[in-house]
């Protein structure tokens, strides 16, 4: 039996998904677009079934975007469907419903956010709805699962209505007659969390509000992720790895072709996690320990501003800045998503409605938005007092990449032909999180991560050691030396880092702390500018092909290499030293 999961945006679909099915889920595009859906499996007494988290829509009449084109494909593939309706706006939701009705499939609706509707004195009479509409009705509260077991049991009660095309009639008037049968309400003050909600949206306190909150989670973030770096990680490794990846190289006699792939350099004679760029030192190392606990920091944030209910505040609060770069408010969640990591961020783009628009987003995210691997070594070289670096040249960095975000984005909206559409969207109540889904939502990112990273960093230093050898980077040094050189400060041997920035930035940034001589604050700062801008890892670039095809890829790819080398000349000349 396929159940297809279906409602408006933002009334807990992903929940009840994750309660029917658990953790084990598969994503996948659905044929011939780049929309992506997620199923698992649930079980309806002793048999399973297949649960489809369809993309979610506001109306079947009308799908401007390809989500809900998708969605409308997929109804004619269920056996049953699962209406979720938010309960504290029912008439805005039943629009769906009734539509759904009028397809005549099998359905179960779940009245759902029935915690937040008693909050507010709204009273719905499920049995009156379910007499009304003649499918079962089952009011529940995901984030705590209460009527989840009931929906379960009562799926196999669904029912297509005995008259689908009745609605077709007067629609809004039935809506409301609907409405004013079964709901009912009464007189209660404001709680605190609606209090901050109007507050968070209002430009004049809602500003202020959002930069209290990135500032937090950035510098949460980066406490986070050093803490489990330095107490955790590398200690771990040093106890565990380290003994056994010494015994390898005392076995492989310390030299020699296998050596140097597997193990790498010997630096003063030991082997150095960070530099000896082996197979089972720095390809292992660089994952899981220097970048895994940043990804972990960064993604739990991401999971509570969604649970709480922020991230489309934030979205209506940014809309008129992202406007003039040619986007909407909603544009804001891949940029936040590529601090974390620029795959899901460009994937994430599908959330907007045009062509011109993912080409824009993708691009200014891949320029501007550094990910949280590149961060933490722009952090740990530049910020490095023992390097001549601090908190003020990283500020430099973050300050061009935001200004070049900023930039880019406008330039392209003027260039590029077509306008961008307004944004449409509910503001979900604020809700306490549920600690249970965030922790389950971070170990399924947790794992996406190392499942996606780790095969492409081990083929990234291999292949960069075998570049070593063939000496490859020593012709791309001499082609690029005068551009290295005149225009970005650069010495002729910064090109292999920029190369193998290509693969892995974080290893990149590794290469230009450890080269020999050393690079002054000033090259750093103007390297790991040029490196975030100029070429995502290559994983972003599979990502980039498939969203955009191989023209917008390649387009896309020169407004990089530019922007990368005009932002790199302007910090050589403006930064002393």
């Amino acid at each position: 039996m396929n159940i297809l999961l279906m409602g408006n945006p933002n009334v807990g679909k992903s929940v009840i998904f994750s309660r029917l099915t658990g953790v084990r889920v598969v994503a996948s595009n659905y044929p011939g677009t780049t929309v992506e859906f997620t199923e698992g499996t649930m079980r309806l007494g002793e048999e399973e079934a297949r649960l489809i988290d369809v993309p979610g829509t506001y109306s079947l009449d009308d799908a401007p975007s390809k989500a809900e084109e998708v969605a409308l494909r997929m109804i004619d593939e269920g056996d049953v469907i699962i209406d979720v309706v938010d309960a504290t706006n029912l008439e805005r939701n039943l629009q769906l419903t009734l539509e759904l009705l009028e397809r005549g499939r099998p359905m179960v609706i779940a009245v759902n956010v029935w915690d937040d509707a008693l909050h507010k004195g709204i009273l719905i009479d499920c049995g009156k709805l379910e007499e009304m509409l003649g499918v079962p009705v089952v009011h529940t509260t995901a984030i705590t699962g209460e009527g989840i077991k009931e929906l379960v049991e009562r799926i196999g009660d669904a029912a297509a209505p005995g008259s689908p095309h009745r609605w077709k009639v007067d629609r809004w008037s039935e809506i409301g007659r609907i409405v004013s049968t079964v709901q009912s309400l009464k007189h209660r003050h404001h709680t605190f969390l609606e209090w901050l909600g109007d507050l968070s949206v209002r430009p004049s306190t809602g500003l202020p509000i959002a930069a209290v909150v990135l500032a937090a989670c950035f510098f949460g973030i980066r406490f986070i992720g050093e803490s489990l770096v330095g107490k955790v990680m590398e200690p771990l490794f040093d106890w565990l790895w380290l003994p056994v990846v010494e015994k390898i190289s005392s076995w492989l006699g310390g030299e020699g072709l296998v050596h140097y792939l597997l193990i790498g350099r010997l630096i003063d004679g030991e082997i150095d996690f960070g530099q000896s760029f082996g197979l089972l030192t720095t390809g292992i190392f660089i994952p899981l320990a220097a970048v895994l606990p940043y990804i972990i920091a960064f993604y739990l944030a991401l999971g509570l501003l969604e649970d709480i209910g922020y991230l489309p505040r934030l979205a209506v609060l940014l809309d008129s800045l992202m406007h003039k770069m040619g986007l909407h408010g909603w544009a804001i969640i891949p940029s936040l998503l590529g601090l974390g990591c620029n795959v899901p961020a460009v994937m994430a783009t599908r959330i907007l409605e045009s062509r011109r628009e993912r080409f824009i987003a993708s691009t200014v995210l891949c320029v501007g938005v550094p990910c949280a691997a590149l961060q933490a070594m722009i952090m740990g070289l530049v910020g490095n007092p023992e390097r001549g670096g601090g908190l003020s040249y990283v500020l430099i960095v973050y300050a061009a990449l935001f200004a070049t975000w900023l930039i880019l984005g406008r330039v392209l909206n003027r260039v590029l032909p077509g306008t961008s559409p307004e944004l449409l969207m509910e503001i979900p109540p604020y809700k306490r999180p549920h600690v249970p889904t965030v922790l389950k939502k971070l170990w399924m990112r947790m794992v996406g991560f190392v499942k996606e990273a780790l095969p492409i960093v081990l083929g990234g230093v291999l292949i960069v050691n075998l570049l070593y050898m063939v000496r490859v980077f020593d012709g791309l040094a001499w082609v690029a030396a005068p551009v290295l050189k005149h225009v970005l400060g650069l010495p002729r041997d910064a090109i292999v880092a920029i190369a193998v920035g290509f693969l892995r930035k974080d290893v990149a940034m590794g290469l230009l702390g450890a080269m020999d001589p050393a690079l002054t604050i000033k090259q750093l700062v103007v390297a790991s500018a040029v490196l975030a801008m100029s070429f995502p890892c290559i994983a972003s670039f599979v990502v980039l092909t498939k969203e955009l095809g191989w023209r917008g890829m390649l387009k896309a790819t020169g407004i990089m290499i530019v922007t990368a080398l005009i932002v790199g000349g302007i910090l050589n000349l403006a930064i002393p030293g």
